[in-house]
């Protein structure tokens, strides 16, 4: 019985990037795209500045919204049907139920005042228009900003097209850039050039007609003491363009670049002088800085197409690497690249890593498929992530917990495309089946219930032919369905599972089965049955000699069902054991229900003040994974605890509190009466205490509290054992969602940490 550390999210966008050729730091109000539309979609092409423009009238927007403004980067995204997951984790939702993200979305944002940036949605658009339609249709305080390369066409939407730099800002950008590249100084008329924010120069659409001659006449029309500014004319006064001219000033003159540039027009228009379209002048400029970098730099950029969203230099050493690229070389070409403007480093949540631009991406993939080795560079990308999720699913039980949860975010989206090639290859059907599995904790762990259960029934809908794998999804198909409440599909895979087990002799995945089958029973009020089927998968793990986070979660449940039986002792006895456990491998996830079930114990003894040290620590756990299950049965035992303390107005408060919480996990869920005693008991004492508008005012205070505000306040509230009553609320703030430092390597290998051959396995967890 677990449950869902919420993902990280990038809850507020991050700061916007450098400004593209400096500038005053606050943009001109009339610069702003229009206040009224509630969808504004900001259109041009690549390498114009559409995604730090967002982000700085995000920025602004943040004086309006306060912290309800949130970005979702749909570019690395390639699989439509993940759209509707993509915006749930970004968000910050955690839902148990086994509704769809897009009800999840659509009942979350309907009483929200809250600004949603969509970055890079063209290729996706089919399926972000009538999401983006739906939302605002129920969500009247929404407002979304998009940036792509066309218009969603939803009714209603304003769109602002973001012309290039004019020639006196991308002077100065070049000069600037160049400057910056240790370039020698441009010519006289950089100097004093006054510039004004590329990102914010318009404030209507500019339609500079890329027909006619101004942008694309030959170098010899212009004047002849000005070869920077036909420079910047020829790159278009596109920001990308500019910047990667910029870094190659140091090596070559600017006469010189306009030559080669020259050479690459007449090359693309087979001769022909007239003007270029701008996607061609992007494209002119990359396809330029490809032909500048040397053979080794052009190989790694072909190889890094592969890579999805954000990667570490761990993953391109086994990726990217080979005979023609040695591991060792790997660095100093990735710093030639970075130095190039060709990639960017990126903070994620498992520390620095690596990002390459998009549209420098779709350049590298078209070199890389000309080379013929696509298919093997995304078969070790696959691997590589294989490896990887093997890696965290053994040491999610171990004190790296927290850092798992960060490496699995920060890999998300090159996850996603590992598990996009397995099955999109049928030979890999059991690679799918395996990689799916192996996540369990991704989804079960970090809040990501429905997207796991949308790769784990991918998976299984393919014969695969390798058992193991088929049986570890089908285990963990199961547990996901029940934490979603779905019994109907957690009994079928559950069976499934058992059957199949029981035909080949698999003695573990039969336990895993069982185990599950008992938590169904645990969450039905099924205690006698609860407590044989979690015994019996106990029994089977001992005589296997396994151990990891998901026994010990077995142990807590078999507690759980003891003590709802009346053996509180028993409990005690088994949940002291865990905690020891847990204590001994750095376990933490497991650790909180363990204290959970000990803290009710103290509570029954009158021992308030331990109990409320035990549910603090058990908070705090809940809290910094995201825990919602755990979480809020921890509150709503912290408020029996402090009406039981004389307090019934902070009890009713926290009550409260936990509804919203509630909602999220699903009522179907926790129904059980069992599991319902303690706010049963709480809202009985407390409303008796109280009376009814009394307690209905306290329980409104509670209702209206954020998620963070409910933890501070009980994490807050303090107790003086000596006399019970209140000791003051001068607590301490809740924890926030973790960032960690930046993770090591996998030990010992630059390998893959484990990929399965023709056997599936059933990896510990």
């Amino acid at each position: 019985m677990s449950s869902a550390p919420a993902p990280r999210p990038r809850l507020n966008p991050p700061a916007p990037p450098p400004r593209w050729g400096g500038g005053p730091a606050d943009a001109p109000d009339g610069a702003q795209p229009p206040a009224a539309p509630r969808l504004v979609t900001v259109v041009g092409v690549g390498g114009v500045g559409k995604t730090r423009l967002a982000l700085r009238t995000a920025a602004a927007a943040q004086k309006r919204y306060g912290d309800e403004v949130r970005l979702a980067e749909l570019a690395p995204l390639r699989d439509p049907d993940l759209v509707d997951h993509a915006l749930v984790e970004a968000l910050g939702l955690t839902d148990h139920t086994p509704r769809g993200p897009r009800e999840v979305l659509v009942e979350h944002l309907a009483e929200r005042r809250l600004l949603l940036v969509l970055d890079g949605f063209e290729h996706l658009v089919e399926s972000c228009a009538p999401l983006v339609r739906e939302l605002l249709a129920g969500a009247p305080g929404l407002t979304v900003l998009a940036t792509g390369r066309r218009p969603l066409r939803v009714a209603g939407e304003a769109v602002f097209g973001l012309a290039p730099m004019d020639e006196a800002d991308a002077v100065t950008l070049l000069a600037e850039r160049a400057a910056e590249a240790g370039a020698p100084v441009l010519p006289g008329p950089v100097r004093g050039t006054s510039v004004r924010d590329p990102l914010v120069h318009t404030s209507s659409v500019r339609t500079s007609s890329v027909h006619g001659t101004s942008r694309h006449d030959s170098v010899h029309d212009a004047p002849p003491h000005d070869p920077v500014r036909e420079l910047c004319r020829r790159l278009d006064g596109i920001p990308l363009a500019l910047e990667l001219a910029a870094c190659r000033l140091p090596l070559l003159s600017v006469e010189q670049m306009l030559s080669r540039l020259d050479d690459r027009f007449r090359l693309l228009t087979l001769g022909e002088r007239g003007a270029l379209p701008r996607h061609q002048t992007l494209r002119t400029a990359i396809g330029w800085s490809h032909e500048l970098c040397t053979p080794e730099e052009r190989l790694l950029w072909a190889r890094l197409s592969v890579f999805a969203g954000p990667f570490d230099l761990e993953a391109v050493e086994y990726v990217c690497g080979g005979p023609e690229l040695p591991p060792d070389r790997i660095l100093d070409l990735l710093g030639g690249l970075l130095a190039q403007s060709l990639v960017v480093r990126e903070d994620t949540p498992a520390g620095p890593g690596y990002r390459i631009l998009d549209t420098v991406a779709a350049y590298g993939a078209e070199w890389l498929a000309a080379l013929g080795d696509t298919e093997r560079l995304r078969r070790r990308h696959r691997d590589w992530y294989m490896g990887l999720a093997t890696w965290c699913e053994l040491e999610w039980f171990s004190p790296r917990q927290a850092e798992v949860a960060a490496r699995t975010d920060a890999a998300l989206p090159n996850l996603r495309a590992a598990l996009d090639l397995c099955l999109e290859l049928p030979e890999d059907a059991h690679l799918a089946q395996h990689l799916a599995g192996t996540l369990w904790f991704a989804w079960v762990g970090c809040g990501r219930l429905s997207e796991g259960r949308y790769w784990l029934e991918r998976a299984l809908a393919l014969e695969s032919g390798h058992e193991e794998a088929r049986l570890k999804a089908l285990w963990v198909l199961g547990y996901v369905t029940i934490l979603q409440g779905d019994g109907t599909a957690a009994v079928a895979a559950l069976h499934e599972c058992g059957e199949q087990a029981r035909a080949s002799r698999n003695a573990l995945a039969e336990a895993y089965a069982t185990h599950r089958m008992g938590c169904l029973a645990l969450l039905s009020d099924d205690i006698p049955r609860a407590e044989e089927l979690i015994g019996r998968a106990l029994e089977s793990y001992r005589e296997l000699g396994e151990l990891n986070s998901n026994v010990l979660m077995g142990q807590v449940e078999l507690a759980m069902a003891r003590a709802f039986g009346g053996d509180l002792e028993g409990a005690v006895a088994i949940c002291r054991e865990v905690r020891e456990v847990c204590e001994e491998r750095g376990e933490r996830w497991t650790r909180a229900y363990a204290l959970y079930v000990l803290a009710f114990s103290a509570w029954t003894r009158g021992a308030y003040e331990e109990a409320r040290e035990l549910l603090d620590e058990c908070v705090t756990i809940n809290h910094t994974f995201r825990d919602l299950v755990g979480l809020v049965l921890a509150i709503e035992l912290l408020a029996l605890v402090t009406v039981s303390e004389g307090d019934p107005v902070e009890a009713a408060v926290l009550q409260g509190a936990t509804v919203p919480v509630w909602d999220a996990v699903g009522i179907q869920l926790f129904g059980s009466a069992s599991f319902d005693g303690p706010r049963m008991l709480c809202e009985q004492q407390a409303g008796a205490a109280l009376g009814a508008e009394a307690y209905a005012s306290a329980f409104r205070e509670g209702r209206g509290l954020s998620l963070d505000a409910a933890v501070e306040r009980a994490l807050a509230t303090r107790r003086d054992p000596a006399v019970g009553g209140p000791a003051g609320t001068a607590g301490r703030a809740a924890p926030r969602p973790f960032r960690t430092a930046r993770s090591e390597a996998v030990p010992g290998t630059r390998k893959p940490a484990g990929s399965p051959t023709g056997k599936g396995g059933e990896a510990a967890g």
